[in-house]
Formats: structure tokens, C-alpha cells, sequence
């Protein structure tokens, strides 16, 4: 009989690519995963992995066996989602990857209600950028991942994964409130020869913001790089820079920019995504109902 445990370190090791990356991920120790690997190709009575120089490669049984593997443990997650539902309570740990705008416009309010709602249940929630999240909840890191899609530019789509779309918000060009500083802007034109705060090369914030001044008619300058938007907020108010900025960013908090249209009025998606086997567990149900509700009321 094939160990389900050391099936899902094979699979670990087909996703993350590395024993040092299989044994961070699941709290071991590169040896256990190497000695567990080693007990599990006796059990399968076939060579399972070979070296690659300083990595290991699956062979082709072993890719049998990660197949498997992903419906075994697809089972396995319904069924303690049917469990789960059997109860009379609202129970269990629910673990949340979230953006940083989202986190902060949505999270307070969602966390303060579910322990209202449902006390029992546990709520960690880790930030994350989307895409990575987006990949991590695929392969069992989160339960629920808080994701965004910005106009044109679509979000990375997983097997197995379902979506929710949870609002949208305006994307508006963000200058200082003094009309005076940075010689004025009343448009993207007039932010032509301006400098920048954008976030790093890799975000899809970037290459949209960087297809929306190209489109334009000019290079961004990006002085300044940094993916945390509170940041750019303060290089805006500053007069130091100009943002493209989500709206979702001023949600109860005061600022010192004016928001200038874009003519395209561009919006970005904010979605929720769970695994579709873990979809009606109760506790997952429950919080993204209530994130649903914090977002409907912004």
C-alpha cells in the first residue's frame, strides 16, 4: 500500500521543484524528505527519481504517481469539507492570501464580522502579491486567496481553482493637492515628463501602468519602485511623484492628492479563488460570504 503522506511530498517536490523547497514548505528536514522519497520508490518497487545534476528529476512513473496524487488529496479535501458541513457549528482554520489594498479596505471589516458570526473559526491571513498567491493556493498553501486583475491584463489561471468576483474600483491618476507642485497636472499628458513611483517590474500594476503612459504617448520616468501603495501615497502627497491609483486605497482613510479621470475610466477586478474540492467547506463558505458583504458596502 502506497503512503499517502509520502505521495503528497512526491507531489511537493514536483511543484516546488527542490527537496530544500518540498521541506520549508511542509516543516521537514531536507534528510526527511529525502529518506521519505527513498522509502516510497521501495514501496512502489520503481525508480522514481533521478539526479540532475544538483536537482532531481520525476520519471515517468513518478509523474503517474503525482497524478494520482492530486486526485487522492482532491478526495480527501472533500471529504473533510462533507465533514465539516455535518457539524452544527461553524468550525475550523481558514488561511488567506490578500493584497494590500484589499487588506486593507476589507479585511478589517470582514475579520471584526466573522468572529462575530462565527467565533470558532480561526482566521490567519498572510499578504501576498496575487500572482504568487494565486499559485500558492493552487498548491495548498491557502485556502482562499484574495486576488486582482487589472483591465487587459488577465490574472494566472490554475486547474482547480474557481472564481468570485467580489467589486470593482476606478483606477485614477494620483498628483499632490497643490496644483502648484511638480509644475501642475490636469492630465496624464501634463505627467509626461514627471517622475514616477510605480511598483517593482513583475506586477501586473506595472505593466498596466507602464502600457497606460506608452499609450499615451511617452516613457514613464520611474524614479522611484516600491509595492507598497501606502508608499506611493506619501511620494504623491509629497509632491515627490505621480501614481496610477486604485480606489480602493482611500477607503477610510484621508488623503492629501487630487484623482484626475483617466479617459479610458479603467477598472480593475478584485476576485476571491478557492480550490473547487474545498469551495463548501463551511468556515470557507462563511468568510467569503462576509467578505462579499464588506466589499458590496465600500
Amino acid at each position: 500500500m502506497l503512503d499517502i503522506r509520502r505521495l503528497r511530498i512526491l507531489r511537493e517536490l514536483k511543484i516546488r521543484g527542490t527537496l530544500a523547497e518540498v521541506a520549508a514548505a511542509l516543516n521537514y528536514s531536507p534528510s526527511s524528505v529525502s529518506q521519505q522519497l527513498s522509502l516510497l520508490e521501495k514501496e512502489a518497487g520503481l525508480e522514481l527519481l533521478r539526479k540532475t545534476g544538483r536537482r532531481v528529476q520525476l520519471t515517468p512513473q513518478a509523474e503517474i504517481l503525482v497524478a494520482h496524487t492530486e486526485q487522492l488529496l482532491q478526495r480527501l479535501e472533500r471529504a473533510e469539507t462533507d465533514l465539516a458541513a455535518s457539524l452544527t457549528t461553524v468550525t475550523g482554520t481558514v488561511r488567506v492570501a490578500v493584497f494590500q489594498s484589499a487588506a486593507l479596505a476589507l479585511m478589517p471589516q470582514a475579520l471584526a464580522e466573522m468572529r462575530r458570526r462565527h467565533p470558532e473559526v480561526r482566521i490567519e491571513m498572510v499578504q501576498r502579491e496575487p500572482e504568487t498567491a494565486l499559485y500558492e493556493t493552487w498548491a495548498r498553501d491557502f485556502d482562499l486567496v484574495v486576488a486582482e486583475q487589472y483591465p487587459g491584463h488577465a490574472a494566472p489561471h490554475h486547474p482547480d481553482l474557481d472564481r468570485q468576483q467580489l467589486t470593482t474600483d476606478a483606477i485614477r491618476l494620483a498628483v499632490p493637492a497643490d496644483a502648484t507642485e511638480l509644475g501642475g497636472v490636469d492630465s496624464v499628458d501634463d505627467a509626461k515628463a514627471l517622475p514616477w513611483v510605480m511598483e517593482p517590474h513583475g506586477a501586473a500594476s506595472r505593466h498596466w501602468a507602464e502600457q497606460a503612459c506608452r499609450s499615451a504617448g511617452f516613457e514613464p520616468d520611474v524614479r522611484y519602485e516600491t509595492a507598497d501603495l501606502q508608499a506611493q501615497i506619501r511620494l504623491v502627497e509629497s509632491g515627490n511623484a505621480v501614481a496610477f491609483m486604485p480606489d480602493l486605497m482611500w477607503t477610510g482613510r484621508p488623503h492629501g492628492c487630487r484623482l484626475l479621470e483617466l479617459p479610458s475610466r479603467p477598472r480593475r477586478t478584485i476576485f476571491t479563488s478557492v480550490r473547487s474540492a474545498s469551495a463548501h467547506h463551511p468556515a470557507i463558505a462563511a468568510f467569503r460570504e462576509v467578505l462579499g458583504q464588506a466589499a458590496a458596502g465600500i
